[in-house]
Protein backbone atom coordinates (compact mmCIF):
# COMPACT_ATOMS: atom_id res chain seq x y z
CA UNK A 1 0.00 0.00 0.00
CA UNK A 2 1.45 3.48 -0.68
CA UNK A 3 1.31 6.39 1.09
CA UNK A 4 -0.99 9.25 -0.42
CA UNK A 5 0.77 11.96 2.00
CA UNK A 6 4.14 11.81 3.09
CA UNK A 7 5.04 11.75 6.94
CA UNK A 8 7.51 14.89 7.19
CA UNK A 9 10.81 13.93 9.03
CA UNK A 10 10.87 14.99 12.36
CA UNK A 11 13.33 17.20 13.86
CA UNK A 12 12.43 16.12 17.79
CA UNK A 13 11.90 12.83 18.61
CA UNK A 14 8.19 11.20 19.65
CA UNK A 15 6.65 12.24 22.92
CA UNK A 16 5.59 9.64 24.77
CA UNK A 17 2.94 9.56 27.25
CA UNK A 18 1.70 7.89 30.34
CA UNK A 19 -1.96 6.52 30.64
CA UNK A 20 -3.38 7.10 33.82
CA UNK A 21 -1.71 5.40 36.83
CA UNK A 22 1.81 4.10 37.41
CA UNK A 23 3.08 1.07 37.76
CA UNK A 24 4.34 1.94 41.10
CA UNK A 25 2.45 2.59 43.97
CA UNK A 26 3.27 6.93 42.86
CA UNK A 27 0.03 7.87 41.25
CA UNK A 28 -3.30 5.83 42.28
CA UNK A 29 -6.82 7.06 42.32
CA UNK A 30 -9.58 6.38 44.82
CA UNK A 31 -12.80 5.31 43.50
CA UNK A 32 -16.36 4.62 44.78
CA UNK A 33 -19.24 2.06 43.66
CA UNK A 34 -23.13 3.27 43.10
CA UNK A 35 -23.87 0.50 45.29
CA UNK A 36 -21.78 2.31 48.62
CA UNK A 37 -22.70 5.88 47.25
CA UNK A 38 -26.62 5.08 47.61
CA UNK A 39 -26.03 3.60 51.13
CA UNK A 40 -25.86 7.21 52.39
CA UNK A 41 -28.50 9.52 52.16
CA UNK A 42 -28.22 13.31 50.77
CA UNK A 43 -26.51 14.82 53.02
CA UNK A 44 -23.75 12.29 53.69
CA UNK A 45 -23.06 11.35 49.81
CA UNK A 46 -22.20 15.03 48.94
CA UNK A 47 -19.89 14.59 51.54
CA UNK A 48 -18.43 11.13 50.47
CA UNK A 49 -18.35 12.41 46.61
CA UNK A 50 -16.83 15.96 48.36
CA UNK A 51 -13.61 13.97 49.87
CA UNK A 52 -13.20 11.30 46.78
CA UNK A 53 -13.41 14.34 44.47
CA UNK A 54 -10.70 16.44 46.56
CA UNK A 55 -8.54 13.38 47.59
CA UNK A 56 -8.52 12.70 43.77
CA UNK A 57 -7.51 16.55 42.72
CA UNK A 58 -4.98 15.97 45.33
CA UNK A 59 -3.76 12.72 43.60
CA UNK A 60 -4.41 13.97 40.33
CA UNK A 61 -1.47 16.97 40.97
CA UNK A 62 0.50 14.01 42.27
CA UNK A 63 0.51 12.60 38.44
CA UNK A 64 1.66 16.20 37.08
CA UNK A 65 4.63 16.19 39.54
CA UNK A 66 5.11 12.77 38.15
CA UNK A 67 4.90 14.24 34.67
CA UNK A 68 7.39 16.61 35.50
CA UNK A 69 9.76 15.08 37.47
CA UNK A 70 10.43 12.21 34.38
CA UNK A 71 9.94 15.21 31.81
CA UNK A 72 6.78 13.49 30.40
CA UNK A 73 4.58 16.19 27.75
CA UNK A 74 1.94 13.80 27.81
CA UNK A 75 -0.77 12.64 30.35
CA UNK A 76 -3.82 10.79 29.88
CA UNK A 77 -5.78 11.36 32.64
CA UNK A 78 -8.35 8.64 34.41
CA UNK A 79 -11.92 8.71 33.13
CA UNK A 80 -13.09 7.79 36.24
CA UNK A 81 -11.25 10.34 38.24
CA UNK A 82 -14.53 11.80 39.21
CA UNK A 83 -17.17 9.12 39.38
CA UNK A 84 -20.78 10.52 39.01
CA UNK A 85 -20.07 13.85 38.06
CA UNK A 86 -21.81 13.13 34.85
CA UNK A 87 -25.40 13.23 37.03
CA UNK A 88 -26.42 16.69 38.76
CA UNK A 89 -25.66 15.72 42.18
CA UNK A 90 -22.24 14.64 41.59
CA UNK A 91 -21.79 17.54 39.11
CA UNK A 92 -22.74 20.46 41.95
CA UNK A 93 -20.40 19.09 44.02
CA UNK A 94 -16.97 18.99 41.84
CA UNK A 95 -18.46 22.38 40.80
CA UNK A 96 -17.35 23.57 44.72
CA UNK A 97 -14.04 22.84 43.54
CA UNK A 98 -13.51 25.35 40.33
CA UNK A 99 -10.61 27.19 41.99
CA UNK A 100 -8.65 24.03 42.23
CA UNK A 101 -9.71 22.73 38.88
CA UNK A 102 -8.58 25.98 37.17
CA UNK A 103 -5.33 25.72 39.13
CA UNK A 104 -4.90 22.33 37.70
CA UNK A 105 -5.30 23.82 34.13
CA UNK A 106 -2.87 26.60 34.56
CA UNK A 107 0.03 24.01 36.30
CA UNK A 108 -0.31 22.12 32.99
CA UNK A 109 0.21 25.31 30.95
CA UNK A 110 3.13 25.97 32.59
CA UNK A 111 4.84 22.89 33.19
CA UNK A 112 3.94 21.95 29.11
CA UNK A 113 2.37 19.06 29.80
CA UNK A 114 -0.91 18.25 27.31
CA UNK A 115 -3.99 16.04 29.28
CA UNK A 116 -6.29 13.63 27.08
CA UNK A 117 -8.71 11.30 28.17
CA UNK A 118 -10.19 8.05 26.86
CA UNK A 119 -13.59 7.64 28.12
CA UNK A 120 -14.90 3.98 28.80
CA UNK A 121 -16.29 1.83 26.21
CA UNK A 122 -19.74 1.98 27.12
CA UNK A 123 -19.69 6.02 25.58
CA UNK A 124 -21.20 4.39 21.85
CA UNK A 125 -22.38 7.11 19.65
CA UNK A 126 -23.94 4.32 17.24
CA UNK A 127 -25.37 2.59 19.06
CA UNK A 128 -29.08 1.68 18.49
CA UNK A 129 -30.48 2.48 21.56
CA UNK A 130 -31.76 5.97 21.62
CA UNK A 131 -30.63 6.08 25.81
CA UNK A 132 -27.30 4.63 25.17
CA UNK A 133 -26.57 7.43 22.93
CA UNK A 134 -28.61 10.41 25.18
CA UNK A 135 -25.96 8.86 28.09
CA UNK A 136 -23.28 8.54 26.21
CA UNK A 137 -23.42 12.45 25.22
CA UNK A 138 -24.06 12.98 28.71
CA UNK A 139 -20.65 11.93 29.84
CA UNK A 140 -18.44 13.35 26.92
CA UNK A 141 -20.46 16.74 27.78
CA UNK A 142 -19.29 16.20 31.76
CA UNK A 143 -15.49 15.94 30.48
CA UNK A 144 -16.44 19.20 27.89
CA UNK A 145 -17.36 20.75 30.84
CA UNK A 146 -14.35 19.40 33.62
CA UNK A 147 -11.75 20.35 30.87
CA UNK A 148 -13.41 23.80 30.03
CA UNK A 149 -12.77 24.45 34.25
CA UNK A 150 -9.09 23.26 33.96
CA UNK A 151 -9.10 25.79 31.29
CA UNK A 152 -7.96 23.39 28.75
CA UNK A 153 -8.68 24.69 25.16
CA UNK A 154 -11.68 23.70 23.00
CA UNK A 155 -9.75 22.02 20.69
CA UNK A 156 -8.31 18.68 20.04
CA UNK A 157 -5.18 19.63 22.17
CA UNK A 158 -7.45 18.64 24.56
CA UNK A 159 -8.17 15.37 22.98
CA UNK A 160 -11.35 13.56 24.17
CA UNK A 161 -10.77 9.72 22.92
CA UNK A 162 -13.49 7.12 21.75
CA UNK A 163 -13.93 4.01 19.40
CA UNK A 164 -16.97 4.39 16.92
CA UNK A 165 -18.60 1.79 18.66
CA UNK A 166 -21.06 -0.56 17.36
CA UNK A 167 -20.28 -1.52 13.42
CA UNK A 168 -22.04 -0.82 10.52
CA UNK A 169 -23.76 2.60 11.47
CA UNK A 170 -21.35 4.66 10.31
CA UNK A 171 -24.23 7.53 8.89
CA UNK A 172 -25.66 7.43 12.47
CA UNK A 173 -22.24 7.97 14.06
CA UNK A 174 -21.60 11.03 11.59
CA UNK A 175 -25.41 12.02 12.14
CA UNK A 176 -24.40 11.75 16.24
CA UNK A 177 -21.10 14.12 15.87
CA UNK A 178 -22.86 16.52 13.80
CA UNK A 179 -25.11 17.42 16.22
CA UNK A 180 -22.67 17.21 19.23
CA UNK A 181 -22.21 20.34 21.44
CA UNK A 182 -19.05 22.37 20.04
CA UNK A 183 -16.96 22.01 22.93
CA UNK A 184 -17.59 18.02 22.98
CA UNK A 185 -16.85 17.72 19.29
CA UNK A 186 -14.08 20.03 18.76
CA UNK A 187 -12.24 18.02 21.28
CA UNK A 188 -13.28 14.41 20.38
CA UNK A 189 -11.00 12.20 18.28
CA UNK A 190 -12.03 9.18 17.37
CA UNK A 191 -9.97 5.74 17.58
CA UNK A 192 -9.73 2.50 15.17
CA UNK A 193 -10.55 -0.67 17.16
CA UNK A 194 -10.10 -4.62 16.79
CA UNK A 195 -14.07 -5.19 15.88
CA UNK A 196 -16.37 -2.70 14.87
CA UNK A 197 -14.76 -0.02 12.84
CA UNK A 198 -11.16 -0.81 11.06
CA UNK A 199 -8.46 1.85 10.42
CA UNK A 200 -10.16 2.89 7.01
CA UNK A 201 -13.57 2.59 8.42
CA UNK A 202 -12.63 5.81 11.09
CA UNK A 203 -10.71 7.19 8.86
CA UNK A 204 -13.75 8.10 6.37
CA UNK A 205 -15.75 8.96 9.56
CA UNK A 206 -13.17 10.88 10.45
CA UNK A 207 -13.28 13.07 7.25
CA UNK A 208 -17.22 12.77 6.58
CA UNK A 209 -16.95 15.00 10.31
CA UNK A 210 -14.06 17.05 10.69
CA UNK A 211 -12.88 14.77 13.88
CA UNK A 212 -9.44 13.64 14.21
CA UNK A 213 -8.41 9.96 14.11
CA UNK A 214 -6.39 8.49 16.75
CA UNK A 215 -4.36 5.60 15.15
CA UNK A 216 -3.60 2.24 16.76
CA UNK A 217 -1.22 0.37 15.48
CA UNK A 218 -2.11 -2.70 17.55
CA UNK A 219 -6.18 -2.51 16.84
CA UNK A 220 -4.99 -2.31 13.15
CA UNK A 221 -2.40 -5.13 13.35
CA UNK A 222 -5.66 -7.53 14.86
CA UNK A 223 -7.94 -6.11 12.59
CA UNK A 224 -6.09 -7.08 9.41
CA UNK A 225 -4.49 -10.07 10.73
CA UNK A 226 -0.72 -8.38 9.85
CA UNK A 227 2.65 -10.26 10.88
CA UNK A 228 4.03 -7.05 10.88
CA UNK A 229 4.07 -3.01 12.74
CA UNK A 230 5.78 -2.41 9.82
CA UNK A 231 3.14 -3.60 7.38
CA UNK A 232 3.33 -1.02 4.58
CA UNK A 233 0.00 -0.18 6.05
CA UNK A 234 0.83 1.13 9.09
CA UNK A 235 2.64 3.25 7.50
CA UNK A 236 0.27 4.52 5.48
CA UNK A 237 -2.49 4.69 8.09
CA UNK A 238 -0.27 7.31 10.58
CA UNK A 239 0.29 9.40 7.26
CA UNK A 240 -3.58 9.41 6.38
CA UNK A 241 -4.35 9.81 10.17
CA UNK A 242 -2.09 12.70 10.64
CA UNK A 243 -4.12 14.65 7.20
CA UNK A 244 -7.14 14.65 9.87
CA UNK A 245 -5.53 17.04 12.39
CA UNK A 246 -6.46 20.72 12.22
CA UNK A 247 -2.50 20.97 13.56
CA UNK A 248 -0.42 18.00 12.41
CA UNK A 249 2.07 18.44 15.36
CA UNK A 250 -0.74 17.56 17.29
CA UNK A 251 -1.51 13.93 16.03
CA UNK A 252 -2.09 11.49 18.57
CA UNK A 253 -1.21 7.59 18.22
CA UNK A 254 -1.43 4.55 20.50
CA UNK A 255 0.60 1.17 20.76
CA UNK A 256 0.16 -1.81 22.90
CA UNK A 257 1.92 -5.11 22.11
CA UNK A 258 -0.26 -8.62 22.82
CA UNK A 259 0.70 -10.32 25.85
CA UNK A 260 0.98 -13.46 24.45
CA UNK A 261 1.28 -13.23 21.15
CA UNK A 262 1.24 -10.22 18.38
CA UNK A 263 -2.39 -10.52 17.49
CA UNK A 264 -3.18 -11.24 20.93
CA UNK A 265 -5.81 -8.35 22.16
CA UNK A 266 -4.28 -8.39 26.19
CA UNK A 267 -2.27 -5.73 26.26
CA UNK A 268 1.93 -6.84 27.65
CA UNK A 269 3.60 -5.57 30.29
CA UNK A 270 6.72 -3.88 27.96
CA UNK A 271 6.46 -2.63 24.70
CA UNK A 272 9.14 -5.09 22.61
CA UNK A 273 8.19 -4.50 19.26
CA UNK A 274 7.32 -0.65 17.69
CA UNK A 275 6.18 0.34 14.16
CA UNK A 276 9.27 2.33 12.96
CA UNK A 277 6.79 4.52 11.04
CA UNK A 278 5.92 5.66 14.95
CA UNK A 279 9.54 7.16 14.68
CA UNK A 280 7.39 10.31 12.96
CA UNK A 281 4.46 10.23 15.52
CA UNK A 282 4.26 13.54 17.46
CA UNK A 283 2.56 11.63 20.04
CA UNK A 284 2.23 8.01 21.25
CA UNK A 285 0.05 7.38 24.47
CA UNK A 286 2.28 4.00 25.39
CA UNK A 287 -0.96 1.62 26.49
CA UNK A 288 1.29 -0.93 28.67
CA UNK A 289 0.71 -2.50 32.04
CA UNK A 290 4.08 -1.63 32.99
CA UNK A 291 3.90 1.82 32.25
CA UNK A 292 6.48 4.14 33.23
CA UNK A 293 8.31 0.89 33.05
CA UNK A 294 7.06 0.37 29.57
CA UNK A 295 7.94 3.80 28.42
CA UNK A 296 11.12 3.99 30.64
CA UNK A 297 12.56 1.29 27.88
CA UNK A 298 10.86 2.59 24.74
CA UNK A 299 13.31 5.65 25.96
CA UNK A 300 16.52 3.78 25.81
CA UNK A 301 16.09 1.06 23.45
CA UNK A 302 13.84 2.68 21.35
CA UNK A 303 14.99 6.20 21.63
CA UNK A 304 18.35 6.23 22.39
CA UNK A 305 17.69 8.06 25.47
CA UNK A 306 19.27 7.96 28.91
Amino acid sequence: MENSAAIAVQSVPPRLGLVCITASERVRFRTLTRKRLLQHDGPARRRLLADLYAENLRRLGLAIDFCVEHGLRLYRMNAALFPFADEPEGWAVLEERTTELAAVGRRLSAQGIRMVVHPDQYVVLSSDSPTVVANSIRVLATFARLFDRFGLPESPWAAIEIHGGKSERPVRLIEVIGDLDPAIRHRLCLENDEYGYSAPEILAVCRATGVPMVFDAHHHLIHEGLTSYDDPSVAHFLSEARTTWPDPDWQLVHISNGNAGLRDRTHSNLITVMPESFRQAPWIEVEAKGKEDAIWKLHREWLGQS
